[in-house]
């Protein structure tokens, strides 16, 4: 079993995004124990707060530091990384001598209503863990119209995103198991 920590790039309540980890969460295999990192009540990221770290932060990387994989779900804001994502890889990452991202295998999904995906949050993830040497899934994962994708529940997505989305799980499942 390998355990993968979902960080979502979005507070709101009913994020889109939140609603594609879960469905993530539902579909990942048997081998896969993916459970969602929350990352909204982490201090902001202070390097004067490195001697004496906040709870939220001890609690969030040990997380992190226990998790096989890693996997972000996020949306894209202002053509960059959400700062409540970037807040999160900050404090996983400080000091260097305490990174918990350092080496994990990890992926990338971002979601959007617009119809470019979320193209540039994606790739703004990837280049603030590039420096972890974070063992990142070359395949990139966008999901364009995100809004039009889930059924009448609002909860449940539809057959053919399910399906890529399951494909995707199991591509990053053999990636996890390829480097952890």
């Amino acid at each position: 079993m390998k355990k993968i920590a979902v960080l979502v790039g979005s507070l709101r309540k009913d994020s889109f995004n939140k609603k594609i980890a879960n469905e993530l969460i539902r579909l990942a295999s048997d081998s896969l124990e993916m459970e969602i990192a929350e990352i909204g009540d982490l201090n902001l990221f202070n390097e004067d707060l490195l001697e004496n770290s906040p709870s939220s932060w001890k609690a969030f990387k040990k997380k992190i530091k226990e998790a096989d994989g890693i996997l972000f779900v996020s949306p894209e804001y202002n053509r960059s990384i959400p700062g409540v994502l970037k807040n999160a890889i900050d404090i996983a990452t400080r000091p260097p001598s305490e990174n918990v991202l350092f080496k994990k295998p990890a992926a990338v999904v971002t979601a959007s209503p617009s119809k470019i995906s979320a193209i540039a949050g994606n790739h703004a993830i990837r280049q603030a863990v590039i420096f972890s040497q974070v063992r990142m899934l070359p395949t990139e994962v966008y999901i364009g119209e995100v809004d039009k994708l889930f059924k009448e529940d609002q909860k449940t997505l539809v057959e053919s995103t399910e399906k890529f989305l399951s494909r995707v799980l199991k591509e990053f499942e053999d990636w996890v198991k390829l480097f952890s």
